[in-house]
C-alpha cells in the first residue's frame, strides 16, 4: 500500500512552548485516519500544518512522496472542510460547488461532468437551484464537502465537520461520508473528539494526547487492546484495577456477575450493587466493591431470562484472562 502523506520528525512550538512534540507518521492511500482526542490534544493543529496553514516548527511534511513544507496551502493537492460551512449566501447549490472549478477555468463540459457526478454521490441533485438559507445544516454540510471533492484532491481534510449537528442527523452522516470516501477513492484525515464517531467511520484512528500519539491502530485494536492508560479511559468505558506497578483494564461487557453464594470459585472479586440502570438493549450494573471505594460497571443484553438485579444486592464478578488487558 502506497504512502499519501509521510510528516518525518514533524514538531510545533508556539512561544517556546512545545504543543506537538517531534513525531512521524505515515497515512495511506485511499484510507480514513480519524486523530482522536480531547480539546486541547494537538489534533487541530497537525491537521492545519498537513494543509498548510501552519508551519511546522522542524521536520518535513511529503505528499505524494515531495516534500510541501513550503508549498502554500492553494497549492497543495487538497482540500479541508470546517465545521461551519462557510458557503456563499448568495449563490445556488450547484454554484457553491462549481466556485473552485471555475476559478480554475476547467472547461465548462468538464464542469458539468464533475458536478452531475458529485450531486448523485452526495444526494444533492434535487437541491442544486436553491440557496444555502433553504437547506437544513445536514444538507450545507453536504454541500461544502461536495465543494470540496469535486476538486478531486488527494486527500481532503475534515475538521469535526459534524460537530455543529444534532446526534440523529450526525449518525446519518457519519454512514454517508464513511460511503462517499469509499466511492471516492480519496485519502481523508478526520479531526474529532467524538470517540463514537472515529469508531464507526474509521480504518486507523491515532489517538492523541497532549500533542503525543498515544496509539495508532484500527478501531478494533484500540478497543480491545489499548496500549496505554490513557487510552485504555478514553476509548469507550473502562473497568482499571490497580496493581503494584501496573494496571488492568476490563471492557464492562466482558465482566459477568453472579449471585455471591452461587459459584464462589468463579468470583474475583466481591462487592455490592449500587444502582441499575435500563438502557433499552442493555442494563447496566454500577457495584462498589469490597474494601474499596472503587465502583465498577458492567453491561449485558436485556432479555426475560436476565436476572433483575437490583441496587444493595451482594454479588460476585469475574471475567476470563483473555479480556484483560495489562496497561503500563
Amino acid at each position: 500500500m502506497k504512502t499519501i502523506i509521510h510528516l518525518q520528525n514533524v514538531e510545533k512550538q508556539f512561544a517556546d512552548q512545545v504543543v506537538i512534540p517531534p513525531f512521524s507518521l505515515e497515512i495511506i492511500g485511499g484510507e480514513f485516519l480519524t486523530l482522536l482526542g480531547p480539546s486541547g490534544c494537538g489534533k487541530t493543529t497537525l491537521l492545519r500544518m498537513i494543509a498548510g496553514f501552519e508551519q511546522p516548527s522542524s521536520g518535513e511534511i511529503f505528499l505524494d512522496g515531495k516534500p510541501i513544507k513550503d508549498v502554500p496551502a492553494y497549492k497543495r493537492d487538497m482540500n479541508l472542510v470546517f465545521q461551519h460551512y462557510a458557503l456563499f449566501p448568495h449563490m445556488s447549490v450547484e454554484d457553491n460547488i462549481l466556485f473552485g472549478l471555475k476559478m480554475k477555468k476547467v472547461p465548462s463540459a468538464e464542469q458539468k461532468r464533475r458536478l452531475d457526478e458529485v450531486l448523485t454521490l452526495t444526494h444533492l441533485t434535487e437541491l442544486r437551484k436553491r440557496k444555502p438559507a433553504q437547506l437544513s445544516g445536514g444538507q450545507q454540510q453536504r454541500v461544502a464537502i461536495a465543494r470540496a471533492v469535486i476538486n478531486n484532491p488527494k486527500v481532503l481534510l475534515l475538521d469535526e465537520p459534524l460537530g455543529a449537528l444534532d446526534y440523529q442527523l450526525r449518525k446519518n452522516l457519519q454512514l454517508e461520508l464513511k460511503n462517499l470516501q469509499k466511492n471516492l477513492g480519496i485519502t481523508f484525515i478526520y479531526v474529532t473528539h467524538d470517540q463514537e464517531e472515529a469508531m464507526s467511520m474509521s480504518d486507523r484512528i491515532a489517538v492523541m494526547n497532549r500533542g503525543v500519539i498515544e496509539q495508532l491502530g484500527t478501531p478494533q485494536e484500540i478497543y480491545l487492546r489499548p496500549s496505554s492508560l490513557f487510552v485504555a479511559k478514553f476509548i469507550g468505558e473502562n473497568n482499571i484495577f490497580s496493581q503494584e506497578n501496573s494496571h488492568l483494564a476490563v471492557r464492562p461487557e466482558k465482566i459477568k456477575v453472579y449471585k455471591k453464594d452461587a459459584n464462589p470459585e468463579l468470583h474475583q472479586k466481591t462487592g455490592e450493587i449500587v444502582d441499575v440502570v435500563f438502557l433499552g438493549s442493555l442494563q447496566k450494573v454500577f457495584i462498589r466493591l469490597d474494601g474499596s471505594e472503587e465502583t465498577i460497571v458492567l453491561a449485558h443484553e436485556n432479555s426475560e431470562a436476565t436476572h433483575a438485579w437490583q441496587a444493595g444486592e451482594r454479588v460476585g464478578i469475574g471475567w476470563a484472562l483473555q479480556d484483560e488487558v495489562k496497561l503500563p
